[in-house]
């Protein structure tokens, strides 16, 4: 789940479109709050973790220089050992813009706390790696929407880029090795069911699927 950490973080907050996009794409899900207790019980009961989009700051060991002026919240902690367990038990990971870069930074990547430019909105191009499973999913080239004010400044060795925007920003990863371990930089959940992005959240959910 978000919050409303820019008025208060009083509460638990997520988009409709993450919930409908997964419901057209077969799946059941449901929002988890931020608890630490209740990780070990979510990761063994549901089938993939999707983590949204939100303004909060991630821990300064993060960021390759200045850090974030969001607002602390317990999110990073639970989301951290979320995404381990999951990828840890070989269940699919999805990361939405923040969860993407949450995703990045937990294999080693760093964090610029402020790209100017990329965050009104606005439609833009991105270009997806040959020989990803995003690609294979969604196809080489795509319009997506920019929301965010933060951005990867570099990978690691753990962490591939599956897409990149015209101006050189990361907008998509990958985590080799693991069934299904993908961050968009974008938000999918706000494009509609005609969007070739559509098929990411299809991905995700066949890779949910018990074997």
């Amino acid at each position: 789940m978000d919050e409303n950490t820019s008025s208060g973080g009083s509460r638990y907050e997520a988009h409709k479109g993450y919930f409908h996009r997964l419901i057209d794409a077969g799946a059941a899900p449901f929002g988890v709050p931020y608890e630490m207790s209740l990780v070990n019980e979510v990761v063994a009961s549901f089938d993939g973790l999707l983590t949204a989009g939100g303004r909060f700051a991630f821990p300064a060991a993060w960021y390759a220089t200045q850090t974030s002026g969001a607002p602390q919240t317990a999110r990073p902690e639970v989301e951290i050992a979320l995404v381990r367990g999951f990828l840890g038990q070989d269940k699919p990971v999805l990361g939405m813009c923040a969860g993407m870069q949450a995703l990045a930074c937990i294999h080693g990547a760093k964090l610029n706390a402020n790209v100017s430019g990329h965050d009104a909105g606005g439609p833009h191009e991105v270009t997806t790696l040959a020989r990803t499973q995003l690609c294979a999913l969604a196809g080489g080239r795509l319009s997506v929407n920019s929301y965010h004010r933060e951005a990867l400044a570099t990978l690691s060795g753990a962490v591939i880029a599956s897409a990149v925007a015209d101006d050189g920003v990361i907008e998509a990863i990958e985590i080799p090795g693991c069934r299904f371990a993908m961050g968009l930089q974008w938000h999918q959940e706000l494009h509609g069911l005609d969007h070739p992005g559509q098929a990411i959240f299809g991905g995700f959910v066949e890779a949910a699927i018990p074997r």
